[in-house]
This record gives structure tokens, C-alpha cells and sequence, in this order.
């Protein structure tokens, strides 16, 4: 099927937190909207039969929770009402955003998903019902393509957003499609938790997601466009990704990632939006990691010198590193329960230091979750010290397999080279309780090749 995503450059208030009316409200939102219709179009006039849209790409961010009010449309979370926004636009008020994008869907004959905020007045009698009488979400939004609005899903793991309220129960939201089976919906930061998008699409056993994000990079293990593949690959699942482009928060990175290819765009240089439009296959069985033999244990060679443990900041985690040298060696480096190991080897000896770390701990800056990691990463510069730094160019071609004991089935298998560009490991998977990934020889110079473990039961 041939699948559309945007990354879209939003035009935003230039101060969210102070009140205005609905009107204006409407009024700045249209402007998104119009850029909205215009890619709507374009998508549709190459082939596409679905577009997605970002996170907080119609209204913006940074509102309080009585600012961003008169930017809500209300939507009605009921299953059993079957509603058209184009065609009935009459049913409910404060419904203007849906309608545009519901008449966009039936227009253009496409399905079509984006990000708005929505409310909901509750009764003081709901225990979870919020002081001021209403809920206020973070909501995605599908039409299909006669304009009639088939999902709704409303965000769980809100990243410091205080204008929303979380669900008090998870939603698990999925829409069938007539091109690619069903789709599931999560939104951004949710991509990092069990709830509610490992076990939608466990549940559900999903094979394609859509996902708005508005997603701040952070290297080397939390690139948009990085994880975005890492999560495609590890479910075997299709993800039309679409991100915020605002360069200057450091927001950039979407695509259309299957298991083994993806089309990406991620751009920190330029300005303004960017379709990605591909045809891609709809998955179907399970595709199987190919499981080659596995390297043996690090041999234990007792008289040789062995690199010098040491400490680095990484991703705000205190990482156990130890220095990559030379053209070939064979690695250990343990910290807690988990033990990561590295066979390499590089043609061309260049003037890089890259190190191999493990982390096994609880993460606890700008978020709480457990994670097992064992990368292999290039530093900033050529003292220890530098390692773990953000660095976006490398021209070192290194052949590899490292792997790990982790304690967790959950592994997001990263691979990223010079100037944020993905490349496919050649094997990876399960092998006598450890998890591996090999490649022989980078497509270009090697930033990240790391397992990221999730260990959702220990945040």
C-alpha cells in the first residue's frame, strides 16, 4: 500500500500561555490546517491511501491548562456513535478542527490521522474527574476515507504536559482498513512504555501503527528516526511515523519503516514541512531474524593487557565503559546483571575513539523507566570523557557482533551511521539465552550499534 506521513513545521503562538477566545484559537489552528489540506492533496495525487500527521502539529505547545482550553475541540469517546464530522457537522459544538480534518479525509478520499486536543466534561462524581469539571487530552484522531471519524485514542504517557490529563485507563485504539488490515494508534513518549503500545500490539497482534510524535532527539540512543526503525524491527510491525520539524528544539526525524527497509527524513539544518510518501509491503507473517551462529564467549587470554574500565555520562546514565582499539579485538565490560561483548575488526585504523558501555539501571531524567544497554558508540572526541557525548558524523567502517545476556525479551536493536542515517543489521536475534546483532561493514561511518533493553516490569 502506498502510505504518506508529514513532517510538519507548525506555526505556532508566540505566547501559548496567555488566555485568548475560541476564535483566535480557531484562527491559528486554521493556518496549520491549510499547510495540512495542501499535503492532503499532494499525498493524495501520488497514490496515498493513509497520511499522518504530528503530535501537537494543529495547536502547538507549551500551554498551561487554561490556556490551551479554547484550542479543544470536544470529541465523544463512545464506541456505539457512528459519526461523520463533514457530514454532520452539526451534531455537537466546538467540533470546527475535526470537521476540517474529517472533510480533508472524504475529499481527498484518504485515510487520514492527526493530533489535536480534545475535552470532556466529567461529573464531581467520577473520582478521577479533574477540579475544574473536565478532562483534557492528548488525542489522536482517525477518519477513514469517506470522512467518517473510526478511532480515537487518547495519550497515556504524557512528557511533562501539563495542559493534559492522562486517561484513567489506558486506551487500546485500532482502526481497520480495507488496503492494510488494522492499524494501531500510540503517541510519542508512549513508544518507550509496556501501556499502552507493547500490549496493543500484543494483544492485537498488529502489524502496521500509526504514531503523531513531537520528539526531541537525543543521541546516541534516542534519535526520532533511530528508535522509530528500532521498534519496527523488534515487533515486526510497519510505523508511519510522524514528527514535529522544529530544528532549533531539536525536532526533527520521521518516516515509513518496515522491518528491514525504511524512508526517512531528518533534517536539522533546513526549514519548513516534508512529505515522505512510500509504497510498502503489508506484513503479514512473522518474519523470522535470521539466527546465524553466534560468536563463542570472549576467550579468556590470560597474559594479555586488558583496555582500562571507565565511567561516562551517556543519555544521563551513568555508563561502565571500556575503550574499542586497535583494528580487532574481542570485548567484555559488566555492569549489575548484564554482561555485553563485542567481536570487531575495521579495515582502516582512523583517528576515532569509539568504546563499548553498559548500562543496567533505572533512567530517572525527564522520565522513569528501566533500561538494560550494551552500545557500541563513537565518542566526541579522543579522551574518555567525551564518550557518550551527542556526536552526528563518523567515518570509521567497522565490522561487528555484540551481544548481551539481557534479562528482558524487550531489545530495540539500534543502528545508527554518519549523519543520522540507518543501516540493517545482517543478523540479530536469540542465541543460548543472549541477544545479538552482527553486521559486516556499515553502509557508513558507525555512530551507534547498541541493544536497548526495556525492562517494563522493574520501572
Amino acid at each position: 500500500y502506498v502510505a504518506a506521513v508529514y513532517e510538519h513545521e507548525s506555526i505556532l503562538n508566540p505566547n501559548p500561555t496567555a488566555l485568548v477566545d475560541r476564535q483566535s484559537a480557531l484562527e491559528l489552528m486554521g493556518r496549520n490546517l491549510d499547510i495540512y489540506e495542501q499535503q492532503v492533496v499532494a499525498a493524495a495525487r501520488q497514490g496515498a491511501q493513509i497520511i499522518v500527521f504530528p503530535e501537537d502539529g494543529i495547536h502547538g505547545f507549551n500551554f498551561t491548562r487554561s490556556s490551551i482550553y479554547p484550542y479543544l475541540d470536544f470529541v465523544l469517546y463512545s464506541h456505539s456513535v457512528k459519526w461523520n464530522p463533514c457530514r454532520e457537522p452539526y451534531l455537537f459544538n466546538d467540533t470546527e478542527v475535526l470537521q476540517r480534518l474529517s472533510c480533508m479525509a472524504l475529499k481527498n478520499k484518504i485515510f487520514l490521522v492527526a493530533n489535536l486536543g480534545t475535552k470532556q466534561p466529567c461529573e464531581h462524581t467520577d473520582p478521577h474527574c479533574p477540579s475544574d469539571g473536565r478532562y483534557q487530552f492528548n488525542t489522536n484522531v482517525a477518519f477513514n476515507d469517506d470522512g467518517a471519524l473510526v478511532a480515537t485514542y487518547r495519550k497515556h504517557n504524557l512528557y511533562f504536559e501539563y495542559a493534559f490529563d492522562t486517561p484513567p485507563e489506558p486506551d487500546y485504539k485500532l482502526f481497520d482498513t480495507p488496503f492494510a488490515g488494522k492499524f494501531g494508534m500510540f503517541t510519542c513518549f508512549d513508544i518507550l512504555f509496556f501501556e499502552p503500545a507493547v500490549n496493543l500490539i500484543r494483544q492485537y497482534n498488529l502489524k502496521q501503527v500509526v504514531y503523531p510524535t513531537a520528539w526531541m532527539n537525543q543521541l546516541p540512543l534516542l534519535s526520532a528516526v533511530e528508535f522509530q526503525q528500532a521498534f519496527a524491527t523488534a515487533f515486526n510491525i510497519n510505523i508511519l511515523a510522524a514528527n514535529i520539524h522544529h530544528p532549533t528544539l531539536g525536532m526533527t526525524g520521521s518516516g515509513i519503516y518496515t522491518p528491514v527497509k525504511s524512508f526517512i527524513y531528518h533534517n536539522m539544518e533546513g526549514y519548513g514541512g516534508k512529505l515522505v510518501v512510500a509504497e510498502i509491503p503489508v506484513i503479514t507473517t512473522d518474519y523470522k531474524t535470521n539466527l546465524e551462529k553466534m560468536p563463542g564467549r570472549v576467550s579468556e587470554k590470560g597474559n594479555e593487557q586488558l583496555p582500562p574500565l571507565f565511567y561516562a555520562e551517556m543519555m544521563y546514565d551513568n555508563f561502565t565503559f571500556v575503550p574499542v582499539w586497535g583494528e580487532k579485538g574481542e570485548l567484555q565490560v559488566c555492569a549489575n546483571t548484564l554482561c555485553c561483548y563485542l567481536n570487531y575488526r575495521r579495515a582502516v585504523l582512523t583517528d576515532e575513539l569509539y568504546a563499548l558501555g553498559v548500562f543496567d539501571g533505572l533512567h530517572t531524567v525527564h522520565g522513569t523507566y528501566y533500561v538494560q544497554a550494551c552500545a557500541l558508540v563513537k565518542c566526541g572526541g579522543l579522551s574518555f570523557s567525551t564518550c557518550g557525548q551527542e556526536v552526528t558524523d563518523a567515518t570509521a567502517l567497522i565490522d561487528f557482533q555484540l551481544w548481551g545476556n539481557m534479562s528482558t525479551p524487550y531489545i530495540f536493536p539500534l543502528l545508527l551511521t554518519s549523519g543520522i542515517t540507518l543501516d540493517f543489521a545482517d543478523h540479530m536475534g536469540w542465541k543460548n539465552n543472549h541477544y545479538f546483532i552482527s553486521k559486516n561493514r556499515t553502509s557508513s561511518g558507525l555512530l551507534t550499534a547498541a541493544l536497548y533493553g526495556r525492562w517494563y516490569e522493574k520501572d
